[in-house]
């Protein structure tokens, strides 16, 4: 990367071809840094295979606008129409299993309704023993079996309807359980379409129809073209001077004649080891008409200005920053300030009454 130092305003022009001697003169200078960079589109997001498959009716193409939950291709995944269809005939059983038609409840109904009917007639026959084993008309022990009869009977009846709520609890266990397999095979059936998350355009298209697609790889990627900014590519011997909301002048590439107006919002931290710099984003003042995602541009940040600063020419400023004065024996050393490719402000060492000659080789 270079950097390019302009300096502006000047009310006269020097050449030291045409004149030996000269005087500082006293003007406003600006200094930039120069950078290149492209545009981009913010809010840009990838498309991303969410499952394996063919590609199919992947009719978009770079440049098309794409609205919001629109599905503009999908995967063909046969798998997936499967696994759903095995969950859905899976769910149906276990919503029979719940059913009065289920034929384990049906079957343990009909053993529980013959254990209550056992039940209360234990019940009375135990009652009519009593009386009689209190008439002394049966013996003791008779009257003792039908006692055990009957607590036999009620406990074989309450362990039927235990086991009819163990049945009909594990019939909705699996009923829940089938009901989430279900949803999950058909969230992963509607991976199967490529949906639109936000309304952008098609910047980039990496995969096409009949390509076989893999989970994760990017089909195309969507950007928001009403919301244009630069990225621009700064050496990282200028990025000391470059801050967030200073002037940048840019030139597209498609667009030579014209120049746009834009301000730093952003200097990413990070170093970007594909250009070898650090990048900044800029903001424009106004919108850009017509922008192509990828434009290359050039542009010039103001990082710094003066008004009324002496400058002289910078073929007058040697090694050490000596220049030689009129009337000196020996070279004086200027403390230089803003640097241009024709000209150096100074500081100090000299004054605009000094007289300037050509330095000697």
């Amino acid at each position: 990367m270079k950097k390019l130092i302009y300096l502006l305003a000047f009310s006269a022009v020097f050449s030291c071809n045409k004149e030996k001697e000269i005087t500082p003169i006293t003007q406003d200078i600006q200094e930039l840094v120069f950078a290149s960079g492209q545009l981009e589109w913010d809010d840009s997001y990838n498309l991303t295979a969410q499952t394996d498959g063919v590609l199919q009716n992947a009719d978009f193409e770079v440049g098309d606008v794409v609205l919001k939950g629109n599905s503009i291709a999908n995967i063909n995944n046969q798998s997936s129409g499967i696994n759903t269809k095995t969950a859905e005939e899976q769910l149906q059983i276990t919503n029979e299993n719940l059913s009065k038609n289920s034929p384990a409840l049906q079957q343990l109904q009909q053993n529980i309704s013959f254990a209550e009917s056992k039940y209360q007639q234990d019940k009375v026959q135990e009652a009519r023993y009593k009386r009689l084993y209190e008439s002394q008309s049966v013996a003791k022990v008779e009257y003792e079996n039908m006692q055990l009869s009957s607590k036999n009977s009620l406990a074989n009846l309450n362990s039927l309807k235990k086991q009819s709520a163990q049945i009909l609890q594990s019939a909705k266990q699996q009923q829940i359980s089938a009901k989430g397999q279900l949803s999950n095979n058909k969230v992963m059936q509607d991976y199967n379409s490529i949906i639109i998350t936000e309304t952008g355009t098609v910047i980039k298209k990496l995969k096409t129809t009949g390509d076989y697609i893999r989970k994760g790889e990017i089909i195309a990627t969507v950007a928001n073209a009403n919301n244009v900014e630069g990225i621009l590519n700064i050496d990282e011997n200028s990025i000391g001077k470059v801050k967030l909301g200073q002037q940048v002048f840019v030139q597209l590439n498609t667009d030579k004649n014209t120049v746009y107006n834009a301000k730093i919002s952003e200097i990413l931290s990070a170093f970007d080891e594909k250009t070898q710099s650090f990048n900044c984003k800029i903001t424009f003042d106004k919108t850009i008409n017509n922008s192509l995602f990828g434009t290359q541009l050039e542009a010039n940040i103001l990082v710094g200005q003066k008004k009324n600063a002496l400058l002289i020419p910078r073929n007058y400023v040697g090694f050490g920053n000596k220049v030689n004065v009129k009337g000196k024996d020996e070279y004086v050393i200027i403390k230089p300030g803003i640097i241009s490719t024709e000209y150096v402000e100074v500081l100090s060492g000299i004054t605009k009454n000094d007289v300037l000659i050509p330095l000697k080789l």
